[in-house]
């Protein structure tokens, strides 16, 4: 990918993320769903190369140290990937001519990552099975996702004056 499509591509992910934040901030004060705890994914992260990847429930693991800047940065940089990813799968003129289609539609794909990965392995069970309300759980991951699909369109559109002027 050349870097003309690198660096905005990078700034899509970052908006696209910022914008499932601010969805999130949102969903908690008007319905009072709350959100992820990101040290728990900095925790989970930061017990890998301790050879732990699964945990029973990673609120009883151990702490570790700088576990919540590190769960947020986690949490952009996949929000990064995830861009590159919807980049790579597009074409580079996605980033001059964004789609909406395309980019809710990975977003909504992306809800994979935690049902299969993040959530069994936090002691959540596949698909959050194992939350109290799993159907509820599943419907705000989705949303969240399609919003982040939504963001990422959102945030290409944003930067069209800034990185395809001409």
């Amino acid at each position: 990918m050349p870097l003309s499509t690198l660096l905005p591509t990078i700034a899509i992910g970052i908006g696209a993320t910022l914008l499932m934040d601010g969805w999130t901030v949102l969903r908690r004060r008007l319905l009072g769903v709350p959100s992820l705890d990101y040290a728990l994914v900095g925790r989970w992260v930061g017990h890998m190369p301790r050879g732990r990847f699964h945990h029973l429930a990673i609120g009883k693991a151990a702490p570790v140290a700088g576990e919540r800047p590190l769960g947020w940065a986690i949490h952009y940089l996949t929000g990064i990937v995830f861009a590159l990813a919807l980049v790579s799968l597009t074409g580079s003129e996605w980033v001059c001519q964004p789609r909406l289609l395309p980019a809710l539609l990975f977003g909504v794909v992306t809800v994979a990552m935690p049902f299969l990965l993040m959530q069994p392995a936090l002691g959540l069970g596949i698909a959050a099975s194992r939350t109290a309300n799993p159907p509820k759980a599943r419907l705000h991951s989705l949303i969240t996702h399609a919003i982040f699909g939504c963001g990422l369109y959102l945030a290409a559109r944003l930067l069209l004056p800034l990185t395809c002027a001409g």
